[in-house]
C-alpha cells in the first residue's frame, strides 16, 4: 500500500506574523519557516501505518520555492520514503495545488492520499476537497481517527453534534485533524539520514499545470486590538453591563 503526504512551508507557528509594509500580504523574508503542523500529524499517521505493516511506501511532496526541500527532509526524517518537490516561485492557490497533486497521483498510483486539513498561512481548508473531487474519490474530512484494513478506511471526524464514523473504499483522500496523533520528536540522526536521500524534482509547467492565481489579494491588515479586558464584582452586574452596555442579553 502506498500513501501520498502532501506538505506545505509555512512560517513557524511560535513566530509572530507580520505585515508587509503595503499590505500586500504577510512577511515571509528572514522569517522561521517550518512544515505546516496538520501535515505533520499527517506524516505521523503515515508512519504510524507503515509501522502497523499497512503500508508499504510513503511518498512526501511539496509545492512552492527550492527552500521547500528542508520541510520534505523533515518528513523524511520522520519516516516518508521518498520525496517529490514541484518547484515554483508563483503563489500557489488551493485550486493550483489540487491541479498538481492530482497529476502527481495519476503517476504514482497511491492508495491513499492524507493531508492535513488546512495550512495555518491561509486557513483554506480546500485543497483535499478539491483533489477529492477532481479524483472522483471518497473523501473524509478533519479526521480525528484513522484506521485502514480490507481495502477499505475507517474514519472518525468531529462534526458540530458529535462524531461520525466513515467507510471509505480505498483509494481516498482523507485530511488529519490536531486530535488523529502527537508528531513525534525529529532526532538529529534521523535528520542526517535524511539529507542524504534525494529528492526529486518537477515543475508545475513539466506536469502541464496551470498556476496562474483566480483570487486577488486586496489588503492585508493586522486584527483590531482587543478591548481592555473588565474585571466583574459579582454575577448581577455582569449580567447587567451584558445586558445595558454591551448590548447582547
Amino acid at each position: 500500500m502506498k500513501i501520498l503526504v502532501p506538505v506545505k512551508r509555512v512560517v513557524d507557528y511560535n513566530v509572530r506574523i507580520r505585515i508587509k509594509p503595503d499590505g500586500s500580504g504577510v512577511e515571509t523574508d528572514n522569517m522561521k519557516m517550518s512544515m505546516n503542523p496538520f501535515d505533520e500529524i499527517a506524516i505521523e499517521e503515515a508512519v504510524r501505518q507503515k509501522e502497523a505493516g499497512v503500508a508499504t511506501e510513503i511518498i512526501a511532496v511539496s509545492c512552492g520555492v527550492e527552500k521547500s526541500q528542508d520541510i520534505l527532509r523533515t518528513a523524511m526524517a520522520i519516516g516518508a520514503d521518498r520525496s517529490i518537490l514541484v518547484r515554483t516561485e508563483a503563489g500557489l492557490q488551493p485550486l493550483a495545488v489540487a491541479r498538481i497533486l492530482k497529476k502527481i497521483v495519476e503517476k504514482e498510483q497511491p492508495d491513499l492520499v492524507i493531508l492535513g486539513k488546512q495550512a495555518i498561512d491561509d486557513d483554506a481548508n480546500q485543497t483535499g476537497q478539491m483533489l477529492a473531487a477532481m479524483l472522483d474519490w471518497p473523501q473524509a474530512t478533519s479526521v480525528s481517527e484513522l484506521v485502514i484494513e480490507n481495502g477499505k478506511a475507517l474514519v472518525t471526524r468531529e462534526i458540530d453534534d458529535g462524531q461520525e464514523t466513515l467507510s471509505l473504499q480505498l483509494p481516498a483522500v482523507v485530511t488529519a485533524d490536531l486530535r488523529l496523533n502527537e508528531p513525534r520528536y525529529v532526532t538529529l540522526p534521523n535528520m542526517m539520514k535524511a539529507r542524504k536521500k534525494p529528492v526529486e524534482t518537477t515543475s508545475p509547467e513539466e506536469l502541464g499545470v496551470s498556476v496562474d492565481s483566480r483570487l486577488k489579494t486586496l489588503k492585508v491588515t493586522e486584527p483590531a486590538a482587543r478591548s481592555e479586558v473588565q474585571m466583574v464584582p459579582d454575577i448581577a452586574t455582569l449580567v447587567s453591563r451584558l445586558k445595558n452596555e454591551a448590548k447582547v442579553i
